[in-house]
């Protein structure tokens, strides 16, 4: 029996890939997982056939098995949001074939992979919780063959004839990842391993598969440390103000941005782009500033309860840079000046039992919209000559 060359090649995935700025800056750290699926194979029935003929056997029936249900069990060390190393312990079933000889006889063929393998694995974030991933690496496979006969097949193998070979070869694969949570994700995954069976024969094996990755060490991020400090006045004696200008009264605006409850809204559902129709707005909220001595503006960036907390952070944080840089580009206002913050879904302000249920639907995401926003404050000062 021959492991040859799948006539099906294992496919790459192409993505038409946006990486998303909200991909994960620091994803470091152990996973484990598991797959299962299944494997397929060519047997050469033409070589079998050849060498039966040399007995001077004919072939009048040919039963291959040339797809088996197999799994493999990996752990890794992801180094960054880019890299892993990833070694793991591989099934990949068993094939075989069974051919009815003239004169009367049967002659049978099994062999059974098995093994080891070590890759490195390049991934590509598309999204906060979708990505892509390519793997390369080596596999240290055991094949077990076993042949059998009755009748004048006897001629052509041994009985118990049982060869084993473990040999070193590549494998490489590629594959999607969508993560539930920070800890949880589930592979599909497409791999073809290069096998060398007991008998001198070489050949691919591709496994397609589907699984579960489970992360340790996923923690949420600790609440920040506000440090006070006390100041001790002095006594400072204060020149009378020059009196070439009329200090207006302090000012003091707040407003709230829709986020992505309508078509005007600041951003896309679950995006941190200022969209046109947003820019518009803040456009006009910095022209009722115009002429202000800004002291401080804080913007604040909010979000429902859906998602975990970690993208639930990074989102309201990245939205809140969003509109501050906008602030900074087109309206002027000093960077040192815009304190940009992410609160996460902490602050609601729809009302408790308002919008009910658990599950993520297209009713509870709208009633949720409300939450979904980004607050400006701004305190100023006007003077007029």
């Amino acid at each position: 029996m021959r492991l040859a060359k799948a006539t099906g090649t294992l496919g790459m995935a192409a993505f038409a890939v946006i990486v998303s700025p909200l991909a994960m800056a620091d994803d470091s750290g152990w996973y484990v997982g598991a797959n299962v699926g299944q494997s397929r194979t060519k047997i050469d029935n033409a070589r079998n056939i050849a060498n039966l003929q040399t007995q001077g056997l004919a072939t009048t029936a040919i039963v291959e098995n040339n797809r088996a249900t197999d799994y493999k069990l990996f752990g890794g060390y992801r180094v960054s949001k880019n890299f892993a190393v990833e070694g793991g312990y591989f099934d990949l079933g068993q094939f075989g074939f069974a051919m009815t000889t003239l004169p009367a006889g049967t002659l049978n063929g099994n062999i059974k992979i098995q093994g080891v393998n070590l890759d490195a694995v390049g991934i590509l974030p598309v999204t906060e919780q979708f990505s892509a991933f390519a793997r390369v690496g080596l596999n240290y496979a055991q094949s077990k063959t076993s042949f059998s006969g009755t009748g004048a097949a006897l001629n052509v193998v041994p009985l118990n004839f049982n060869p084993t070979k473990s040999q070193i070869n590549y494998k490489f694969g590629a594959g999607l990842q969508y993560d539930f949570t920070e800890s949880l994700g589930m592979r599909l995954e497409g791999e073809r391993y290069r096998i060398n069976d007991a008998i001198g024969n070489k050949g691919d094996i591709d496994f397609f598969s589907l699984g579960l990755i489970y992360r340790f060490g996923v923690e949420k991020p600790a609440p920040a440390q506000v440090t006070r400090a006390v100041v001790v006045p002095e006594r400072v004696v204060v020149p009378p103000p020059a009196p070439v200008a009329v200090i207006a009264p302090p000012v003091y605006r707040k407003a709230v941005f829709a986020a992505d409850s309508s078509a005007d809204s600041l951003f896309d559902f679950g995006k941190s782009d200022v969209k046109p129709a947003g820019r518009a707005a803040l456009d006009k909220f910095s022209a009722d500033l115009s002429g202000a001595d800004y002291e401080v503006v804080k913007v604040t960036g909010h979000t429902d309860r859906i998602g975990s907390h970690a993208y639930n952070m990074k989102l309201s944080t990245h939205r809140a840079e969003a509109v501050k840089a906008y602030l900074v580009e087109s309206a002027g206002i000093p960077a040192d000046k815009i304190e940009a913050v992410g609160v996460d879904g902490a602050e609601p302000v729809t009302l408790p039992g308002q919008c009910k249920g658990k599950k993520v639907t297209r009713a509870l995401i709208a009633c949720l919209a409300p939450d979904r926003r980004v607050e400006v404050e701004v305190s100023a000062t006007r003077t007029s000559k």
